[in-house]
């Protein structure tokens, strides 16, 4: 068994997609209209997946506060000055909980957290 994919329901598509590929830097796989009203975006180049649905049925998006996707940074100073500098707030950190990681956290568009992490050998 293997990993595919994370789903994430968006209130809005095009506000989602630009935080993905600009801010994390996936690149859109797969785009397409699922039904009236739904369209899905696969984000990523490796064998995991972002899914990402927007359903203009659906008005607010139900996201759990102790859930986060989590991005590997070469530099998360270097990515805590971009962030910043995209207009978009530290949720929290950084943290250093051993010598060997580094991390903080973002919300993205929906309100779910995102954390930016650093592997240091």
């Amino acid at each position: 068994m293997k990993f595919c994919w994370s789903t994430l329901m968006v209130r809005n598509l095009e506000e989602s997609l630009m935080f993905y590929t600009e801010i994390v830097g996936l690149n859109v796989s797969r785009r397409f209209n699922a039904g009236p009203g739904v369209e899905i975006a696969f984000l990523g180049d490796g064998e995991t997946k972002v899914e990402l649905i927007c359903n203009e049925a659906i008005k607010e998006v139900n996201l759990g506060q102790d859930i986060s996707l989590g991005f590997e940074v070469d530099s998360v100073d270097k990515m805590m000055a971009f962030v910043k500098g995209k207009g978009i707030d530290i949720h929290s950190g950084p943290f250093q909980p051993n010598p060997h990681n580094k991390f903080f956290y973002v919300l993205d568009p929906n309100g779910l957290k995102i954390q930016f992490v650093e592997n240091i050998r």
